[in-house]
């Protein structure tokens, strides 16, 4: 049986100030699947999650980027998010006098809207929210706080997962996730990304350590330098790279 492909990055060259950061990147990830992308600092590991995710601080030199079979290089980071593609930051953002339960609700009657679907008045997101919250076990007072001012760091991977949830994105990219967390709450987190994982969706995990590994099991690991994937491993990569570092690469 085929897998259907979801996403295919095909021969990708990118630059930020005429600096290029990507090379001639190719890959192709299935339905299903998850990937991890590892790397040092400055590998391009981060440009990688944006120019997917619609970043227009980039440009594209050369190449394409296809979901579902389709290009969206012609498309604004709205349109790729109504199209399912998800990017949660390594730094999520505060957003001062913005409640969270009326971002969330507006970033999910976007996405509604745009595909013809019903839109939820407030009464019935609150039903609706409640659902997902548990998911990365959230208590509901959370949606009266402005989003993500005076959140711990595990509270903003918490709320980014939320939100992923909510939208059910069919491709997820992870900035760094495990960044900043303690080991509670690096598993809580892991817990709601695999109960949102399912064989008609993909998440791109982008780390730097293997312990986010341990949790979320990847079905291929990428290691990347100098805006290029130079090794392509099962889990065990990891535990490797854990092991000897980059420099064995070279």
């Amino acid at each position: 049986m085929n897998k259907e492909i979801i996403l295919e990055i095909d021969n990708l060259d990118v630059s930020i100030e005429e600096t290029t950061i990507l090379k001639n990147l190719n890959l192709k990830i299935n339905k299903g699947e998850i990937h991890a992308i590892m790397g040092r600092n400055g590998s391009g590991k981060s440009t990688f999650s944006k120019v997917i995710a619609g970043h227009p601080s980039y440009q594209i030199n050369q190449g394409d980027i296809l979901f579902k079979g389709e290009s969206i290089l012609e498309l604004e980071t709205e349109e790729r998010s109504h199209l399912g593609i998800f990017l949660a930051f390594q730094y999520p953002i505060e957003i001062p006098g913005v409640s969270n339960e009326d971002f969330l609700r507006l970033a999910y009657n976007s996405k509604m809207k745009s595909q013809g679907k019903k839109e939820l008045d407030p009464i019935e997101f609150f039903g609706h929210i409640n659902d997902k919250l548990k998911i990365v076990d959230m208590d509901i007072s959370f949606l009266s706080r402005n989003v993500n001012e005076g959140f711990s760091g595990g509270e903003k991977k918490r709320n980014e997962i939320l939100q992923l949830a909510l939208l059910d994105s069919d491709l997820a990219i992870l900035d760094e996730t495990d960044s900043g967390l303690d080991i509670d709450a690096l598993r809580l987190i892991s817990k709601g990304i695999k109960n949102l994982m399912t064989k008609d969706k993909a998440i791109i995990l982008i780390t730097h350590y293997q312990r986010l590994l341990d949790y979320i099991k990847p079905d291929f690991i990428h290691v990347m330098q100098k805006g290029k994937i130079v090794k392509t491993g099962d889990a065990e990569l990891a535990k490797e790279l854990e092991i000897k570092g980059y420099e064995w690469l070279n």
